[in-house]
């Protein structure tokens, strides 16, 4: 299996990090995406390491860390995003749930952060809070052809699920589709599976019957038995499908 988007670099991990990864490989866990916040979480990524484990580093900067101007964003985004090791550019987007002081400086970022995917040949990896109809518009105003991505913890309605796949994005499904209520397991059900990759977010977001909990790669063993009791196939094949789509995706 392969998380494609966890902050496995941030120092909730810090007391426990050889236990946390040994897990990870134990539930069958290979290959490690690790979206940035800032371009600080770099030097963090650096730090990682594990016999069994691949980790891949995003270069980017979180919409909640975008508090003014995205001035020269683009070009910082393309400089740290052209070092071979990295493998997407993120996680940008939009979040107007912790702010609205900042929103067009957020939707400036989101631009400059996919027109850098396009010029790298790279998947954008997109956070998307509140802002769901901003964010897909921006996505369609910058798509010719070239931007593929992901939208991060997928938990839209169906209509949504559908235009970001017609927009060329897959969709991250993490441990908001196994809560009771949140209805995306039901939205989750009606696509295609050939377009969904497994996260954690880690170390937040939790799934059932580790909710309110860390949140740590280990745990995604839960959302893909999710994923293979809404398409009523076995887990061996949601793996199989999952890991597919992602390394389709990273070109792995």
């Amino acid at each position: 299996m392969i998380d494609t988007h966890c902050h496995i670099y941030l120092p909730q991990f810090q007391q426990d990090l050889t236990d946390v990864l040994d897990r990870a490989a134990q539930a069958g866990i290979t290959d490690i995406m690790m979206p940035a916040i800032d371009f600080g979480s770099l030097e963090q990524m650096d730090e990682l390491a594990h016999p069994r484990i691949r980790f891949h580093k995003m270069a980017g900067v979180h919409p909640c860390d975008i508090n003014g101007t995205a001035e020269r964003l683009g070009k910082r985004v393309l400089e740290h995003g052209d070092a071979g090791e990295i493998i997407a550019i993120g996680e940008t987007g939009l979040d107007y749930y912790w702010s609205k002081d900042h929103i067009d400086a957020q939707q400036q970022s989101l631009r400059e952060h996919c027109q850098a995917a396009k010029m790298l040949d790279k998947p954008v990896i997109l956070h998307n809070r509140e802002s769901t109809k901003d964010l897909l518009d921006i996505i369609e105003e910058q798509q010719d052809g070239r931007l593929r991505g992901i939208w991060h913890c997928f938990n839209g309605t169906p209509e949504q699920g559908r235009r970001a796949l017609d927009l060329g994005l897959y969709l991250g499904i993490g441990g908001v589709v196994t809560f009771k209520n949140a209805g995306v397991d039901r939205v989750v059900a009606g696509l295609p599976p050939d377009r969904l990759v497994l996260e954690t977010d880690a170390p937040y977001l939790a799934p059932v019957p580790k909710r309110g909990k860390r949140n740590e790669p280990s745990f995604i063993k839960y959302t893909a038995q999710k994923l293979s009791e809404l398409f009523g196939i076995s887990l061996e094949e949601t793996d199989r499908i999952t890991t597919e789509n992602a390394r389709r995706l990273f070109r792995l």
